[in-house]
């Protein structure tokens, strides 16, 4: 099966009527988790986009306080898996302002976690590889967004 383009689905879903598109849209979001949790995002949390960061950042509150600290292993692993789900919610958002801050606060959280990244290569890679993507998005943002997030990533330079 070849798949549709962009704007032939944009052209598909303009012919169909409101009840038809609403059957397209929960029959969509039973496939997938992620379909389910941007129909959710889209529906309940777009037009609250403080309360949608305050929720994901709780949500990675919750996810460094449950890491296994016995050893780096299991540590990258869990931090690894708190990047990705960050980049996941971070997709949701049309927002950049969403993405840098969301960004910052997961390295916020790596920088204060203990034991201390700085005793393993691949979590200061990890670490830096975000503070360079951080610095290529502030460049996109409004001119006061770049100056106050640019002092956020000062403060983390330093690790």
């Amino acid at each position: 099966m070849k798949t549709a383009s962009v704007k032939e689905l944009r052209q598909a879903l303009a012919e169909r009527s409101p009840k038809e598109l609403l059957e397209i849209c929960l029959r969509l979001s039973r496939f997938k988790k992620e379909n389910k949790e941007l129909l959710t995002y889209l529906l309940f949390e777009a037009a609250d986009e403080i309360g949608y960061v305050n929720s994901v950042k709780s949500m990675m509150d919750e996810e460094f306080a449950n890491i296994n600290a016995r050893s780096f292993f299991y540590i990258k692993k869990s931090i690894r898996k708190i990047l990705r789900n960050t980049k996941k919610y971070i997709r949701y958002s049309p927002k950049k302002e969403t993405e840098v801050e969301l960004l910052l606060y997961f390295c916020e959280k790596l920088q204060a976690f203990r034991p201390s990244i700085t005793r393993n290569r691949v979590l200061k890679n990890l670490y830096y590889r975000q503070i360079d993507f951080i610095e290529r998005k502030l460049e996109k943002l409004h001119e006061d967004l770049q100056y106050d997030y640019g002092v956020e990533l000062e403060n983390l330079r330093e690790l």
